[in-house]
């Protein structure tokens, strides 16, 4: 009997033994696995850290395109009105000039030895002048003198002075 003690005994022993060595390698991967827990747990915080800050920038990028979206289409609202004024302008311009004619020389003598005017025969006492503005042959008493530029027809002179008349 005592000897079957010692063996149960012995056996107990070495069950205990082989628990412990189970126990402690139990342990030492509990221990593992918490580092690794503990290293999860940085990198997420990480990774959540880094994901606040991207969408931080994502949302200030986001304002700023949206303001400068806002001042460009504030720049094109501000060109169509200038467009648009600048066409009012050039269409009134265009109004008040429509009515002004420019006016129109009186056409040249068919006959050169004519004056344009009263029809007088230039001669040897009659001078002929050429009108600097429209060309045609005028005699003294139909031609006014206008300085350095010489002499022209009197119709032509009364159109670019119409206060003299």
């Amino acid at each position: 009997l005592l000897q079957h003690l010692a063996t149960l005994a012995a056996a107990a022993q070495e069950e205990a033994r082989q628990s412990r060595q189970q126990l402690q390698a139990q342990r030492q991967e509990v221990t593992r696995l918490q580092e690794q827990l503990s290293r999860a747990r940085q990198d997420g915080e990480r990774w959540a850290s880094a994901l606040q800050r991207a969408q931080r920038e994502a949302l200030e990028w986001e304002a700023t395109r949206g303001a400068e979206q806002a001042r460009q289409q504030e720049l094109i609202r501000d060109m169509k009105g200038r467009l648009l004024e600048l066409l009012r302008e050039k269409d009134a311009l265009w109004q008040k000039t429509e009515g002004i004619d420019t006016p129109m020389p009186s056409p040249a003598p068919r006959d050169a030895g004519l004056c344009a005017r009263c029809h007088k025969d230039f001669r040897l006492l009659s001078r002929r002048y050429s009108c600097r503005l429209c060309q045609g042959k005028v005699c003294h008493a139909c031609s006014m003198d206008v300085g350095k530029h010489g002499r022209c027809c009197l119709l032509c002179y009364q159109q670019r002075h119409p206060q003299a008349t």
